[in-house]
């Protein structure tokens, strides 16, 4: 047996064994790291050059992943604007009546099969359904050309349909199988071609019709919870723009037969506005041992209006009866919004940022509008990201401010960007970043929509994308995607097929894996932008985009140093002063002055 000092010995070497084992431990997973990024980049490579998707045999499953073979680049998307008249609404109620309930039921199982479709609610879902038309089509004639723009998509719904891209024989369409889906979007371009193997019957979905029976139903909503919330006397004395933002907020909440609401003696802090079904409130009075009703509740009734005012404790029970839905809403947020509608808290900080991002001359001829600005010789973001792979955080950090204090203006008047991207941030001579480009903007009063599909895929909040309505809290999501791409140097909806993109937007941040160069409150501000619900993301409440300088990512930044532009830029480009650096395009002499102001503009 060994001395103590044997063992004491022993013991060291084992610990330096240890020691060592660790070492090599963490060398092997900076090496593992490193390698993975190297994968992470030769794929990136990869798809950059791949310009067609092998798809292995034929898959009714597989339809709906065809959109889009080439790699999306990152051009903007602008749909054309449409608004929904009585004709066209006329016309999608008489197709209504013309389908069988099997084909209905044919017609909502494609839709539920396809990765976009199957995002729409149950109205929407009947309501699309509704606006479906009968086509039919012969054996070996041709659906859909490769090349050519469209604006319709199909449901087959007997025969087959074989997909091609360069003569190649891609996949084979079966009956419930929906193609085509991106152009009920945008006028997008196919890139294959679809013909009939046999003579084929299939419903039609064109993209008119579609987008205007969803923005029905969604103003068809709104103006419900509008009705419902201007029945409440408490706030019948409100604007209208602030009941609309109050709806906006509200959140829809269903409760199953039976089942409590709130409990006796709980914290009461909801208003609850019953959107359908029946609710009974019952009360445990003291030496009984079952509950007094006291009231039943039914549609347009409420109950919780003192919890706005103060808190207290529930002295009522709330029951379901049956299937109820109730529009929610807590205290802090109602005081939130009336407390900042009501009421401009911030017109000096309006005035102090108004004069750094005023146009210096605007002119316009019969065909163009055009902009005269400070010259950025500095190229774009985009550059920048592409030369180093992706930002560090101290420098992302300084171009995300310069964009936020412009978000911060343009939303002060009324603005909705719906463009944010690396390539729209231009960078003058000191290195000073500056929001370009005004294909997007769109001026929105009060708590207004817009559903113009507006934007470039990757970036494009799920609104936009689903034709729900959206507004100036779209450039919120945009700017976590934009945060997303500083950080890693790549999107983190982002794909080789368009509609993959789309799906993967619509399924939210939280399926994205974050890569190790975004840190821990980075990838905590980006999720608060990202969220799927737009009312729910950093920056949708009283003080608007200025609740994301609060963030603690921003800690280290010195925003008043942005807004005198004595804060020293991360990186100062190398530009030349000389006129053949700037690429302009010339104005015709007829073209007429306007006025600077932002309101002429």
């Amino acid at each position: 047996m060994g001395t103590l000092r044997d063992l004491q010995f022993a013991l060291q070497l084992k610990i330096e064994e240890l020691r060592q084992r660790d070492t090599l431990i963490d060398e092997l997973e900076l090496e593992l790291d490193t390698k993975d990024e190297l994968i992470r980049r030769l794929q990136e490579e990869l798809d950059r050059y791949r310009t067609t998707v092998c798809l292995s045999g034929p898959s009714p499953s597989a339809a709906p992943q065809i959109e889009g073979m080439e790699r999306a680049k990152k051009h903007t998307v602008i749909s054309e604007p449409f608004s929904p008249d009585p004709v066209t609404l006329a016309r999608i109620s008489h197709k209504s009546c013309d389908k069988s309930q099997q084909s209905q039921s044919l017609i909502q199982a494609g839709l539920l099969k396809n990765d976009l479709l199957k995002n729409l609610d149950e109205g929407e879902m009947r309501a699309v359904t509704s606006c479906t038309y009968r086509c039919s089509i012969n054996q070996n004639c041709t659906l859909i050309q490769e090349g050519s723009a469209g604006e319709q998509a199909f449901i087959l719904e007997e025969g087959r349909l074989s997909v091609t891209q360069d003569g190649c024989k891609l996949l084979t369409i079966e009956p419930g199988d929906t193609i085509g889906e991106l152009a009920l979007l945008y006028n997008c371009t196919f890139p294959f071609s679809v013909s009939a193997q046999s003579d084929c019957k299939l419903w039609t979905i064109d993209r008119k019709s579609f987008q205007t029976v969803l923005m029905h139903c969604s103003l068809s909503r709104l103006s419900h919870s509008v009705e419902l919330l201007r029945s409440l006397p408490l706030l019948q004395s409100l604007p209208e723009d602030v009941i609309m933002k109050i709806s906006e907020l509200m959140k829809e909440t269903y409760y199953a037969d039976g089942e409590y609401i709130i409990h006796q003696g709980s914290v009461q802090v909801n208003l609850y506005v019953i959107s359908k079904g029946q609710v009974t409130l019952t009360e445990m009075r003291a030496g009984h041992e079952e509950h007094t009703v006291l009231s039943e509740l039914s549609e347009k009734q409420w109950f919780g209006e003192k919890a706005l005012s103060r808190e207290d404790s529930w002295t009522v029970s709330a029951l379901a009866v049956g299937a109820v839905t109730c529009l929610v809403i807590d205290r802090e947020t109602f005081k939130d919004i009336t407390n900042g509608l009501l009421t401009d808290c911030h017109q000096k900080d309006q005035r102090s940022i108004e004069s750094k991002f005023e146009f210096y001359k605007i002119f316009r001829d019969p065909e163009q509008l055009y902009i005269l600005t400070e010259v950025c010789l500095g190229g774009n973001l985009s550059c920048l990201v592409k030369e180093k792979g992706c930002l560090d955080d101290c420098t992302a950090r300084f171009y995300t401010g310069c964009v936020v204090e412009a978000l911060i203006y343009l939303h002060r008047q009324g603005v909705v960007y719906r463009d944010i991207k690396p390539e729209r941030v231009a960078l003058n001579e000191h290195g000073y970043a500056k929001l370009t480009g005004s294909r997007c903007l769109k001026r929105l009063d009060g708590a207004k929509k817009t559903w113009t599909f507006c934007g470039t895929l990757g970036y494009m909040a799920p609104e936009i994308i689903l034709s729900k309505g959206h507004g100036r809290h779209s450039d919120l999501w945009s700017l976590g995607v934009f945060v997303f791409e500083l950080l890693s140097g790549r999107l983190p909806f982002d794909n080789t097929e368009q509609i993959k993109i789309i799906t993967a937007t619509i399924q939210g941040i939280d399926h994205v894996e974050f890569p190790k160069t975004i840190c821990k409150d980075a990838s905590d501000l980006i999720k608060m932008l990202c969220r799927s619900k737009p009312s729910e993301r950093l920056g949708s409440q009283r003080n608007g985009v200025k609740d994301v300088q609060q963030h603690k990512w921003f800690e280290e930044l010195n925003w008043d140093g942005i807004c005198t532009r004595t804060l020293k830029p991360p990186v100062i480009p190398e530009v030349q002063h000389t006129c053949e650096s700037v690429s302009c395009a010339l104005y015709n002499k007829d073209s007429v002055e306007l006025c600077t102001n932002w309101e002429d503009f």
